[in-house]
């Protein structure tokens, strides 16, 4: 038996020894990495460069480093964009840059809100007014795509790419009839018969209200892009729309019949028509710089200037505790107070893509955003969302800029009270019996539903956060509440349509935002700084590796509170501004 147990034992510490190997080369490489971040040498840019933008690249609201890190798994990842801003600042100096001979749009991959794609063709629009030209290639058109590409001088696709052109929608998915089989009790509390965040949970079929605004946003996103797409192209949005209906457009050949295109080519044709642009003799010797690149290497902060413009961003769900997951939580006020007292900053663009969330901390974040406007004027820029919380944060704003396509209003409010007890009893064959000091001990303990008193205090509390809500809105807007209320009732509102009904002041993007900010405080010579700051990329792996594989993760309490938080989208019976889930991308 003892030579067994030397060769267990010895097993055992080569096993333990090769396992902490393993792990020092993976620290290593993994500390190697993040030490030659910020170290790289800066991108240089050829002459007669090609501005290559290709949208497999991500371009996100706040650009940077984000490492994830999850050593159970094994797994780790370091993804890297670029922001908006940044992207549209690097293509107002290529417009001047004589190092940069063209823009080429590679749109294959395109993945971005519909707002920022919005603001970035403007910026390609701008670009063109250079008389340098854009030039698309695409190896496939989707609607989304297309947006984009039709944008260019000339538009080229693969000879065989797949077109597939059929407009937009989108899809919501109702849960009442899978919870009704699980035994879930859900009440819905709200005010706005338009405010339908909660409506999947108890009911199977979409509202009457809940289609008409549904059919109303789209339809006016869909108008943006179809006569954007007609402006740059040589038919009209009837024209466009009429083609779409009767599937004229399903191939290569149909789309540039109709003009969506203007050659098919392959890959090898469009280098060659490269080579005769940037006149040289073989296509090996073209050059290209991306847009991260010539971004990384031409956008460069103003340090010069003493007297700043700040812009915050508020990206994410709004929430109490955000727990490092990106979304804006209770540290976000405290950014507002940074850039408030701040002394060098002399006014603030507060950027918002926010469906919304926590009705305590939009509280508070307006709350910062009021004491800010008293010192410095604060614009307001909205992305893809500022709906419901993210309109109550940023309604105070001196100015409001939106694009077209951003989703905003939802003025509503509502709350989701779940109870498992029958569930349990149901499906794990488990009795929960509640003890209690009081007559409503147990009220929103989450095992059994409200009694119709209880119900009463939560649609009194629903009524005066609402009622809170409009009267925000109108002194933030100059409205009188009536006018809110006839707007509002949780009603999710297109840019296209908020400017005519008050909710925003004026379309436009962000750097039409950031002007103006910089107006409102006579500035010509500004520098620009962003909060929050990007938090280090050492800081995200220590981050990482402190909230993976804690014994609190497999308690069962833990389990089924993040099972209902994914479920309804809250922690308990919060009351909530936020507005339903709504994907509308560009792909």
């Amino acid at each position: 038996m003892k030579p067994f147990g030397k060769v267990v034992l010895g097993g055992c510490l080569g096993t333990l020894l090769a396992f902490i190997l393993v792990n020092l080369i993976f620290f290593g490489v993994i500390g190697a990495a993040i030490s030659s971040i910020g170290k790289e040498s800066q991108p240089t840019i050829p002459r007669n460069a090609i501005l290559k933008v290709d949208f497999s690249q991500p371009i996100a609201e706040q650009g940077g480093e984000k490492f994830n890190f999850n050593p159970l798994a094994g797994s780790a990842s370091m993804a890297s964009s670029l922001s908006l801003l940044n992207a549209i600042r690097a293509l107002e100096v290529a417009a001047t840059d004589p190092q940069v001979k063209f823009v080429y749009l590679k749109t294959d991959g395109l993945e971005m809100d519909i707002a920022q794609a919005e603001e970035f063709r403007n910026a390609l629009l701008a670009f063109r007014e250079s008389g340098k030209p854009v030039i698309s290639y695409s190896q496939g058109l989707s609607a989304g795509n297309y947006y984009m590409a039709s944008v260019a001088d000339k538009v080229i696709l693969n000879a065989y790419g797949d077109v597939m052109i059929t407009g937009m929608s989108s899809q919501l998915m109702y849960y009442k009839d899978l919870i009704d089989h699980l035994g879930i009790d859900i009440q819905l509390i709200r005010h706005g018969k338009y405010k339908s965040a909660g409506e999947p949970y108890i009911k199977s079929e979409m509202s009457q209200e809940n289609k008409e605004q549904y059919e109303t946003m789209l339809g006016t996103i869909w108008n943006v892009m179809a006569e954007a797409i007609a402006a740059s192209r040589d038919f009209t949005a009837e024209q466009f729309n009429d083609w779409i209906d009767n599937l004229a457009i399903t191939n290569a050949e149909s789309a540039k019949e109709k003009g969506l295109v203007d050659e098919l080519w392959y890959d090898d044709q469009v280098r060659e028509y490269f080579r005769t642009l940037c006149d040289v003799k073989k296509v090996k010797d073209l050059k290209y710089v991306s847009l991260k690149d010539y971004a990384t290497a031409k956008v460069k902060p103003n340090v010069r200037a003493k007297e700043k413009v700040a812009v915050i961003y508020a990206d994410g769900q709004i929430v109490m505790d955000d727990k490092g997951n990106g979304n804006i939580g209770n540290n976000f006020a405290k950014e507002i107070a940074k850039a408030r007292q701040d002394s060098s900053i002399k006014a603030v663009v507060f950027r918002v893509n926010s469906p919304g969330g926590s009705v305590q901390a939009s509280a508070a974040i307006e709350r910062e955003i009021a004491l800010l406007k008293e010192c410095k004027p604060v614009v307001a820029s909205y992305g893809g969302y500022a709906a419901s919380g993210g309109y109550w944060i940023s309604c105070g704003a001196d100015k409001i800029f939106s694009d077209k396509s951003t989703l905003t209003g939802s003025i509503g409010v509502f709350g989701l009270i779940p109870s498992f007890g029958k569930a349990l009893k149901k499906n794990v064959h488990l009795n929960v019996y509640e003890v209690a000091t009081h007559k409503h001990g147990s009220l929103a303990s989450g095992m059994s539903p409200l009694d119709p008193e209880e119900e009463a205090v939560m649609q009194n509390q629903i009524d005066a956060t609402y009622e809170d809500f409009v009267s925000r809105v109108a002194k933030g807007r100059g409205l009188t509440t009536d006018a809110v209320d006839a707007i509002a009732q949780g009603r999710v509102w297109a840019g296209g349509d908020a400017i005519k009904i008050g909710l925003v002041d004026e379309w436009g993007g962000l750097t039409d935002a950031i002007r103006y900010a910089a107006t409102m405080a006579n500035l010509d010579n500004y520098q620009l700084v962003e909060y929050p700051v990007v938090t280090p990329v050492y800081d995200q792996l220590l981050a990482s590796m402190n909230e993976t594989g804690t014994e609190q993760d497999i308690r069962l309490p833990e389990i089924a509170a993040r099972t209902a938080s994914w479920l309804l989208g809250l922690d308990g019976p919060e009351i909530a501004a936020r507005m339903p889930e709504i994907e509308i991308k560009l792909r």
